[in-house]
């Protein structure tokens, strides 16, 4: 009789068990945390990531997260770096989604294997090299005279030195042992004090700093040694974060409104920018208006940049832009 109800017994008993496990785990999932939406930011050095510094402090980014999170919880950390060698680190460290950089060293990054992609313009604007001897009027009395000073070897600035020094001198690399890295404003004190540089290759508004200080003097120009107008800046992230529709709309989104901020209500925007790298109003509006720096996503100069480094060495292979922008 015992052995007849012994299978009745096993199933109720398992059924208890399966019950009580049901019960024990309805509360911890309930209880689970909703993922955070985490999105890291790095800039530089300069007014041409103004958008930058308009978007984090008018809180578009923030706004645009909110609207797409759906009562996720989300967080944004900026971050300030010195140079794209120190972005690149931090990518592959996985603490960094979002950098903003010149086309070159983006390129070098990516011939070294990193899995980043330009997704939008930044900035145009004129990048150009001084020098603090007057002994000095051509690139040819520079050669062997001291050290020049740029934010690294492989940055714009160098690769844009490579190719006036091709054009002029015949010798893209005959500056390369006279580089110095320095962050713009270092170099540009550096250049003014006489302190170990004798040039310094730069842009807004350490460039227009220069231009009005005396005894400093212009030696040579971004867009001439190119041949043609350029994104100086340009926003850089790897597959994973481009593929999330969500981060990458968001950025996208809050891009635009700095973008349109600018443009629209440049007397806001100038004092803004003021605060940030300690000019008057007056100036940092001055140099909004009559210096050719212009904001948007429009990308120009990939190509010419790959080509040029891939002929003189500084790229391993060949890329054609589609490769190399990411398709929204």
């Amino acid at each position: 009789m015992m052995s007849a109800h012994l299978p009745k017994r096993l199933y109720l008993l398992m059924f208890k068990i399966v019950l009580l496990l049901a019960i024990a785990i309805i509360p911890l999932t309930g209880c689970q945390k909703p993922q955070v939406i985490r999105i890291t930011v790095a800039e530089q050095y300069g007014l041409a990531y103004a958008p930058i510094q308009i978007m984090k402090e008018n809180g578009y980014l923030d706004a645009a997260l909110k609207a797409r999170a759906g009562g996720r919880p989300y967080e944004i950390t900026w971050v300030k770096l010195a140079n794209t060698a120190a972005i690149q680190e931090a990518m592959v460290a996985d603490t960094l989604d979002v950098a903003f950089v010149g086309i070159p060293p983006f390129l070098i990054g990516r011939d070294q294997g990193m899995d980043w992609s330009i997704f939008t313009g930044l900035s145009e604007c004129p990048v150009e090299l001084f020098v603090n001897d007057p002994a000095i009027t051509n690139l040819r009395d520079l050669v062997g005279q001291g050290k020049i000073a740029l934010p690294q070897p492989g940055s714009i600035q160098h690769i844009l030195l490579a190719m006036a020094a091709e054009k002029e001198l015949g010798d893209a690399k005959i500056f390369d042992q006279q580089l110095v890295s320095m962050k713009h404003p270092d170099g540009l004190q550096a250049l003014i004090n006489h302190q170990g540089v004798i040039a310094q290759y730069t842009a807004p508004p350490y460039n227009f700093i220069a231009a009005e200080t005396p005894g400093i003097a212009m030696l040579s120009s971004g867009e001439v040694a190119l041949g043609e107008p350029f994104s100086f800046i340009v926003g850089i992230a790897e597959a994973p974060f481009l593929a999330d529709e969500l981060r990458r709309s968001a950025l996208q989104s809050a891009l635009a409104e700095s973008f349109a901020f600018i443009q629209n209500h440049p007397d806001e925007a100038a004092a803004q920018l003021a605060t940030s790298f300690e000019l008057s109003p007056e100036t940092a509006r001055s140099y909004l208006d009559d210096r050719t720096i212009q904001y948007g996503e429009s990308i120009r100069g990939v190509q010419a940049f790959a080509d040029f480094m891939v002929k003189t060495g500084y790229l391993k292979r060949q890329y054609n832009e589609q490769e190399l922008v990411f398709a929204k």
